[in-house]
């Protein structure tokens, strides 16, 4: 067995016949190879070193079968001090502990166990007892175990309470994000149905007034006089006015006939010596002698003449 430790605070560690002895006034002061080269001591006496924590690495002497720890002023242990699982001693007296860790229910191997005076948690210290003699100190180990034991499985439940409610949270919270996703997919959806409708109704607008524009020329056209060339005559005009100018051209060749049968009358007939036809000789000789004093209208009558 290997025995390490010193009561005025020294270290002595005896290992292949060396000694080794370091000043631990803290033992935070020692490197962690000091603490590497006791692997598998066994037994670890530490007291009376005013430590105020253990190192990260102590843990690992998972050897160990009896450490005292008594008489120093640490706070707490280490949150894995439970891997010592071959501690079967383990002396805690007048520290400054208020609780331990969780880890300590692992320490299944424990049968003594002293936390007189602690400033111990109420319940913790109610647990643990008075540890006045060996059976007490066997009995506060055997109790202390199963108190971390239940502590650890009320953790336990309450981190999986945790989990639960976290889950259930991350359900609904998924839940929620589903159904606003469906919410803005069924948003985007209506709105695209809406501007798609909406530009239906303005190309039908659009059509409509093109159509409308497209029948007003048309109304004009028919509306309007057709004066371009190529154009279609216009329609005769109703039958009583053509009657009417029928008649008043046959009345007016009855006036001419009239008239140039008393001009023959009164030039060739024995009519001539009558007054009124004197009268209608001597107009017709004037507007004779009228015309031919223009050379034109003298040409004409020559032609005439000659035909």
């Amino acid at each position: 067995m290997t025995k390490a430790g010193s009561k005025g605070g020294n270290l002595r560690d005896k290992l292949d016949g060396h000694e080794l002895d370091l000043s631990l006034s803290d033992l935070n002061e020692v490197p962690v190879k000091e603490l590497a080269a006791l692997p598998k001591a066994t037994i670890l006496d530490l007291s009376c070193n005013k430590l105020t924590a253990l190192p990260s690495d102590f843990c690992g002497l998972t050897h160990l079968v009896k450490l005292d720890l008594s008489k120093n002023k640490l706070r707490q242990l280490p949150a894995d001090f439970g891997r010592l699982v071959n501690l079967q001693h383990l002396d805690l007296l007048n520290n400054r502990l208020v609780t331990l860790p969780v880890s300590f229910a692992q320490l299944k191997s424990l049968k003594w166990l002293d936390l007189k005076d602690n400033p111990l948690d109420p319940v913790l210290a109610k647990v643990a007892g008075d540890c006045l003699d060996e059976k007490q100190c066997k009995q506060c180990a055997n109790k202390v175990l199963q108190h971390m034991k239940a502590v650890q499985v009320d953790q336990e439940r309450e981190r999986q309470r945790r989990l639960e409610i976290d889950r259930e949270a991350e359900k609904k919270w998924e839940a929620k994000q589903r159904a606003k996703e469906a919410q803005e997919r069924e948003l985007r959806k209506r709105e695209k149905a809406e501007e798609k409708e909406r530009r239906r109704k303005e190309y039908d607008a659009l059509k409509a007034a093109k159509r409308e524009q497209e029948k007003k020329p048309k109304k004009e056209a028919n509306q309007a006089p057709k004066s371009k060339s190529g154009s279609r005559p216009r329609k005769p005009p109703p039958r009583k006015h053509t009657r009417s100018w029928a008649v008043l051209r046959l009345l007016l060749l009855l006036l001419l006939l009239c008239v140039a049968g008393g001009l023959v009358a009164c030039r060739v007939t024995e009519l001539q010596q009558q007054p009124l036809c004197t009268s209608v000789n001597t107009i017709y000789d004037s507007a004779l002698r009228g015309l031919r004093s223009h050379d034109i209208l003298r040409w004409v009558l020559q032609t005439d003449s000659q035909q």
